[in-house]
């Protein structure tokens, strides 16, 4: 029985296989858009690609084309291959303005954007793009249910840039560039001001103007140690009682004043 049954399931799957192949080398779009929509319905997103793939040139400018578009385009997405369903998505919005399927296609767009963002470590230029398209889609549609998801996501791209942005400024202060380390963690603040390595940065760049004040020139000295004393100060004004770096940042306070009590 069991032998019989198996043999039953082979026949069965060779006869959709056949079926399948018939109507994808077919010349019947009708035919090909059924069974695409059927398969797509399924869950068998690879075997209806190819049959939309065939069929949406056939579509276009008919009544169907805006159905038609939809699912060929979530069908890439379903599949993971975000770069191209961020596109179709893309286009679907701009075709059809008036669609039902409009909002559904936006975040999915801008959603296929976020999956195309690399780690931290790597160019951000993705990123960067994933930000844009999110941020319009919350502008665009500020009650959609998707709301809370399309924030957070947001969130989480600008912590990853940011994470970048520091990485890179802390880099410099790890080669001992302090002049372009200042510059970096400068930049980073005008960038960045919420952001929650904002302690890390102006604890490295008060460090940064002191190593670079200790190790100038004994003419630069003093007024690098002024400019360290400032960022010092700085940095106690956010963090006075409360913070990672305090201690260190306290006995790097501590040093300027004495070495500046040379200079009185």
């Amino acid at each position: 029985m069991k032998r019989l049954f198996y043999l039953l399931i082979f026949v069965l799957f060779l006869g959709s296989c056949s079926e399948y192949q018939k109507v994808l080398k077919g010349e019947n779009v009708g035919d090909k858009y059924k069974a695409a929509v059927k398969l797509y319905e399924d869950g068998k997103y690879t075997k209806a690609l190819r049959l939309f793939e065939q069929v949406v040139p056939q579509y276009r400018g008919k009544p169907q084309a805006e159905r038609v578009m939809y699912f060929y385009a979530d069908t890439y997405y379903q599949l993971g291959d975000y770069y191209l369903a961020g596109y179709q998505f893309e286009r679907f919005t701009k075709s059809f303005p008036k669609s039902d399927k409009r909002q559904e296609a936006a975040y999915k767009g801008a959603k296929s954007n976020y999956h195309l963002s690399p780690r931290f470590s790597l160019d951000q230029e993705e990123t960067t793009k994933a930000i844009e398209k999110l941020q319009a889609y919350i502008n665009a549609y500020p009650e959609s249910e998707n709301l809370k998801e399309a924030n957070t996501l947001v969130a989480e791209l600008r912590e990853k840039k940011e994470k970048k942005a520091y990485k890179i400024a802390k880099q410099y202060h790890h080669r001992e560039d302090y002049k372009v380390a200042i510059k970096a963690f400068d930049n980073y603040l005008i960038d960045y001001p919420g952001s929650a390595y904002r302690e890390k940065v102006l604890y490295y760049k008060l460090e940064s103007e002191y190593l670079l004040a200790v190790g100038s020139y004994a003419d630069l000295v003093k007024e690098r140690l002024e400019t360290a004393n400032g960022f010092y100060n700085n940095y106690k004004k956010y963090y006075k009682t409360e913070g990672e770096y305090i201690e260190k940042a306290d006995e790097l306070g501590e040093d300027i004043k004495t070495r500046l009590e040379q200079y009185k």
